[in-house]
């Protein structure tokens, strides 16, 4: 592995993964023959089932095998059995073929926005973990020593990080697994985050500084008529900033608008993948803020899961103290905690969901159940929602066979949905650690802090500087830092591209392509906004499987950020990286398939449709 100076990324060199290969070409030359020309290979396995094969298959049916009986050979003749040969060597081509289609997959650019090259004192790079200095800068001994580990990829390096308190760094080494199923993490690129300098940066930051202050405002006060001046103070400042990626209504960003959900499609090679497309995912600005699938039992056999949340007391704010902040910055613990509500409610506002987004739940396993239960009026508390297959799927239209947990029924599904974040995840922290290395938002709100208490010169652009957001937080809590709604902050890696929100976004991708996402959800609730322990009916514009299902994964995504813990720009990138990989696996089950199958048909988080 290589440290590239040029671009401050870190990644394995082609002539070491080349080197594998050929190892590995040379221990298999005996079985080289087995193996379909290119490039018809793909071809032929997705359209040519197990039973059909066996004229290159060597004859799976009614096939001639050999037994010893009393010391000899005889001949057998049995039919309706495999060839069991036949079988085994038709699934070392599928998954020959699955490989090379995806090595095949060329390598993006992979650019970043050079700060880490830019500031040799690496204020714009995340080392929380790390010790630093009284004013939060990092020590280069110790981030040369993650670094070097990061170059080397010998596991006795990552050993020997400097560590600047209790607190260890999160799964360095995880990208580093070779995935079996979808891309590797290095075909997939995402845009570079924005400098640290730069009106996005400073966009980001006043959204999250307004995020804080409105962490106990109901969202049912986020309407266009509401007459709250959180709200409506938060939208004018908003409204004013040059670098908002955000949604708009007309151009302008309006209290019904306010704090939903984009996502972010990096540019093509024509310019390098430096460019970034946004858009607002179908449904995610449709109806309430809060998806249908967080507000629903969760049907579990003869059980169910309440939807109903522990959550946090308002005041439980963190990070607002220099010296609790400096701790945590070095790994240290400030041994606070957070105070609960002794009474569970529905998510109702930024720091209800923020602290679901903390903890997690049942979330899309959860979806699965709520859209696979049938909708039984008899049975009013758990009892799903009984949404349609994907109208693509098989057995839709099959006389004769279901569906099990071997393919296409929800129980296959609930297989592929844990190991889709294990792939994500791999896919976003290869990002985390081996390119971008993004500044979280705690350290960048003790750039703001030292800047403005310390009259050091961090270059912070004055839009986030002459914000409202900044002037109200210090009236509110008496600092410039980020008020947090976790005492330890965010977890010990990067911040840019965000893990749930891949975790999100691939979940919820395979979702859309298992389920009808035009099924119209029966009987939407909402919290009531005078007992958010009850739910009450919902009446507006019909919400679909597919919007509610982006909702969802927007909700969790921002989730993390009413947690003070991520960017928007983290969690939109993800979400497209996380479609990714669940349109990568997608396409790898596909070729395992013995059904006459056309593919999965689902809309894309841009709002186009996609076959896989």
């Amino acid at each position: 592995m290589k440290f590239d100076s040029s671009s401050d990324q870190v990644s394995p060199t082609d002539a070491q993964a080349d080197s594998e290969i050929n190892n590995s070409s040379q221990k298999t030359s005996k079985v080289k023959q087995h193996r379909l020309t290119s490039p018809s290979r793909r071809s032929f396995l997705v359209h040519t089932g197990i039973f059909t094969a066996t004229s290159v298959v060597t004859g799976v049916v009614g096939s001639t095998f050999s037994t010893k009986k009393n010391g000899g050979v005889v001949q057998a003749q049995e039919r309706g059995r495999q060839n069991y040969n036949a079988f085994r060597d038709k699934a070392y081509r599928i998954r020959v073929a699955a490989a090379e289609a995806n090595r095949a997959i060329p390598i993006p650019g992979h650019p970043t926005n050079g700060d880490e090259k830019r500031y040799p004192n690496k204020i714009a790079t995340d080392t929380r973990g790390l010790p630093h200095d009284e004013r939060g800068e990092v020590k280069l001994e110790a981030y040369n020593s993650v670094i070097q580990a990061l170059r080397s990829g010998n596991p006795n390096d990552y050993e020997n990080i400097i560590l600047g308190g209790g607190r260890k760094l999160v799964n360095p080494q995880g990208p580093l697994a070779i995935s079996l199923e979808g891309y590797n993490p290095s075909q997939i690129a995402i845009p570079p985050a924005p400098t640290l300098d730069s009106a996005e940066q400073a966009a980001d930051a006043v959204e999250l500084y307004w995020q804080a202050l409105l962490r106990d405002v109901p969202f049912t006060e986020f309407q266009n008529n509401t007459s709250n001046p959180k709200v409506l103070a938060a939208v004018e400042d908003l409204n004013k900033l040059s670098g908002y990626t955000g949604p708009k209504q007309n151009g302008q960003i309006t209290p019904e608008i306010l704090f939903r959900g984009s996502v972010t499609y990096v540019g093509q090679s024509n310019d390098s993948y430096r460019s970034a497309q946004h858009f607002i995912p179908p449904g995610v600005d449709i109806g309430p803020y809060i998806s249908q699938f967080l507000l629903l039992n969760v049907p579990f056999g003869t059980q169910y899961v309440s939807p109903l949340i522990r959550t946090a007391l308002p005041g439980n704010d963190f990070l607002i103290d220099f010296q609790e902040w400096l701790t945590v910055q070095n790994g240290g613990s400030s041994g606070k905690s957070i105070k609960y509500d002794p009474q569970r409610r529905y998510i109702f506002n930024g720091r209800d969901l923020g602290e679901f987004s903390h903890i997690g739940g049942a979330l899309f396993l959860g979806a699965s159940l709520i859209l696979s239960s049938g909708n039984n009026v008899n049975e009013p508390l758990g009892s799903g929602i009984g949404a349609p297959l994907n109208p693509g799927n098989p057995y839709v239209k099959s006389k004769t066979q279901l569906g099990s947990a071997a393919t296409f029924a929800v129980a296959y599904l609930q297989g592929l949905l844990p190991l889709a974040s294990s792939r994500a995840i791999r896919a976003s922290y290869w990002q985390k650690w081996y390119v971008h290395r993004r500044l979280r938002p705690e350290a960048f709100a003790g750039l703001v802090y030292n800047n403005i208490v310390n009259k050091t010169e961090y270059p912070i652009n004055d839009e986030f500087l002459k914000s409202r957001a900044l002037a109200d937080t210090f009236s509110t809590y008496g600092s410039y830092l980020l008020p947090h709604g976790y005492p330890e902050g965010a977890p010990t890696h990067s911040s840019y591209s965000g893990g749930a929100a891949a975790i999100a976004g691939v979940n919820v991708t395979l979702l859309k392509a298992f389920f009808d996402e035009n099924f119209v959800i029966p009987n939407p609730v909402i919290p009531d906004p005078n007992d958010p322990t009850k739910v009450i009916p919902y009446n507006g514009a019909p919400l679909t499987v597919g919007g509610e299902l982006n909702k969802l994964a927007v909700n969790y995504t921002l989730g993390r950020n009413n947690g003070g813990i991520h960017w928007r720009s983290d969690g939109s990138t993800a979400l497209a990286l996380g479609e990714e990989i669940a349109i990568s696996i997608l396409k790898d089950e596909r070729l395992t398939f013995n059904e006459q199958f056309d593919g999965y048909t689902f809309t894309k988080f841009d709002g186009t449709t996609i076959t896989v």
